[in-house]
Order: C-alpha cells, then sequence, then structure tokens
C-alpha cells in the first residue's frame, strides 16, 4: 500500500509552489479591476472567463460534460461559496483596505480549514503540523499588526475591511473542505469546477446587477489583460491544481499556500509599487516560514536494532 503523500512529495510540491506564486501575484493584479467597473462586475467577469476556459479545457481531454444526480447542487453550492461570496468579500474588502493586509488577513485560513477539516473529512491532525500553524499564526499577527498600523484609512474603514476580508476567508474554507467530499471526488474534476465556476458567475452577475445596474466593462489593455490573466491563468489553470492538492493531503495542509501568499504578494509590491519592508513585516514573514518548516518537515526515521537486525522506526507514529 502506497504512503499518503505530504505537501514535500514532488507531485504535491510542484504545483503547490506553481498555484502559491500566481495567486501571490494576483492582488495586485485585482486592484487594477477596481475603479469604473463595480467589483461584482469584475468577479462575473472573472469567472465567466475561467468557466468558458475550463469548458474548452474539458472538452479538450473528452470529458463528460455533464454531472450526476447530486451534484448539481453541490456544484451550486461550491461556486458559490468559492466563486460568488469569497470574491465578492475580497473585492470589496479592497475597497476599503490594502491588498497587503486582505493577503495577509487570508493567511488565517489555515485556522478553519484545519478545524472544519478535521471536523468534516475527519483530516488527521498531527502535533508537528499544530505546533508549525502555531508558530505561523504568530508571525501572520506581526504582519497584521504592521499592515493595520501602515493603513492610511480610519479605524471604521479598517474594522469594515477586516471584516468582508475574513468572511471571504470563511467561504474559501468552506469550499475547501467541501473538495474533500467524496460527492466531489466521485465527479469529473474539471466538468465539477467548470459548472461551479459557471454557477458562481451567474451568482456574481445577479448581485451585480440587483446591487449595482446593468453590466460595465472597462475597454483598457490594463483592464481586459489583468481580467484575462486572473480569469485562465490564476482561475482556470490554478484551481484544479488546489483542489487536488486538497484531495491529495487535506485543506489544512493546503492552506499553507495562503501563509505564503502575503509574503510573494508584499515581493511582487516591493519589485512594483515601491513596498518597503518594515522590521515587523520582516519579522512576521521570518516566523511564518519557520511555522511551515516545522510543520512540513519531517524528522528522518531513527534506527533501531532488533534481533541484530537495523530496521527504520519513525520518530513518532503521526510522522
Amino acid at each position: 500500500m502506497s504512503a499518503t503523500p505530504g505537501l514535500l512529495t514532488p507531485r504535491v510540491l510542484l504545483p503547490f509552489l506553481f498555484v502559491t506564486l500566481i495567486w501571490g501575484s494576483t492582488w495586485i493584479v485585482i486592484t487594477g479591476q477596481l475603479g469604473a467597473v463595480p467589483p461584482s462586475w469584475s468577479v462575473a467577469y472573472r469567472f465567466f472567463t475561467g468557466a468558458a476556459a475550463m469548458f474548452a479545457y474539458a472538452l479538450w481531454r473528452r470529458e463528460p460534460l455533464l454531472l450526476s444526480g447530486w451534484a448539481w447542487g453541490f456544484a451550486a453550492a461550491l461556486g458559490l461559496a468559492q466563486f460568488a461570496f469569497n470574491f465578492n468579500f475580497v473585492y470589496r474588502s479592497e475597497q476599503h483596505i490594502t491588498s497587503g493586509l486582505v493577503a495577509v488577513l487570508f493567511a488565517l485560513l489555515i485556522v478553519p480549514n484545519t478545524l472544519l477539516g478535521r471536523l468534516f473529512l475527519k483530516t488527521k491532525v498531527e502535533g508537528r503540523f499544530l505546533a508549525g500553524a502555531g508558530i505561523a499564526i504568530v508571525g501572520v499577527g506581526l504582519m497584521i499588526l504592521h499592515e493595520y498600523r501602515a493603513a492610511t484609512v480610519g479605524a471604521g474603514e479598517v474594522l469594515l475591511g477586516t471584516i468582508l476580508a475574513l468572511s471571504g476567508v470563511m467561504s474559501a474554507s468552506v469550499s475547501n473542505v467541501m473538495q474533500g467530499a467524496q460527492i466531489a471526488r466521485a465527479q469529473p474534476m474539471v466538468t465539477m469546477i467548470a459548472w461551479a465556476m459557471l454557477l458562481g458567475a451567474l451568482g456574481d452577475a445577479a448581485f451585480a446587477w440587483v446591487t449595482t445596474g446593468p453590466p460595465v466593462i472597462e475597454s483598457t489593455p490594463a483592464y481586459v489583460g489583468g481580467l484575462l490573466y486572473l480569469g485562465v491563468i490564476a482561475s482556470a489553470v490554478t484551481f484544479p491544481l488546489y483542489f487536488n492538492i486538497i484531495r491529495a493531503v487535506g485543506p489544512g495542509q493546503a492552506a499553507w499556500s495562503s501563509v505564503l501568499i502575503p509574503i510573494i504578494a508584499m515581493g511582487f509590491s516591493t519589485m512594483l509599487e515601491g513596498y518597503r519592508w518594515a522590521p515587523l513585516s520582516i519579522a512576521g514573514g521570518a516566523v511564518a516560514l519557520i511555522g511551515l518548516v516545522i510543520a512540513v518537515v519531517k524528522r528522518p526515521d531513527k534506527p533501531s536494532v532488533s534481533g541484530g537486525n537495523v530496521v527504520s522506526v519513525p520518530c513518532d507514529k503521526d510522522g
């Protein structure tokens, strides 16, 4: 029987790093989607684009384009949680607080992912993982404190933006755990995500029309280019990879991407926006990375001698 893969298993680690890098770049791109176009319409356009790309990919792979039975309702619930509620909360939160603070707040995704995964999926949680996650959360807290101090808006705006961002965190966590459910595993991955994106985009469009009026589009190269990047690369390409990671190692370990993303986002901001690292953000990023190492790097097996033969015995039963 093959061993259960961990986050450092190459077939998991490589897509994990790719997804994390891409999503670390999206925070700056999202700010370019806020302006003349209401946020809800930008979210709808993103996932209509992503859904079209996913259906095209499903056709290319010759996968069935229809779901079965209860999977239709599941796809609708997944689409609303991941592609409607989550991203509407995120885009709207960036109208009140900086993208850096929103990215850092999303690092807390590891908390509900771990708890909900344990509750609903019975995902095993090792002591090493909990210790690393606890240390990482301390680092995230330092980064949040720096971004809060650096905010130029009033306390009310920061509070509202934080509530919206944390609402997005919970919506994302619900969808992450749903991807680990048996009903999701029983359906073709690409087809499930395609329908979830389409149904989520329809929900986005309905909400946008009710709250802001008919569709508004910006035809500038920056807006359209950003939309294509977010819809195709940061959605159609990355979500299947991320959901496969969830299925392989569980939502708790997959959520480590959210801890790394704000560090990557700050790196992009340093290069493109002149962001300057402060002692708190440097310390927070370093502590978060230490927590990640503790959580995912297993200790080497400890040899023991039994009956004259040396056998390899794990250091602890969880490792």
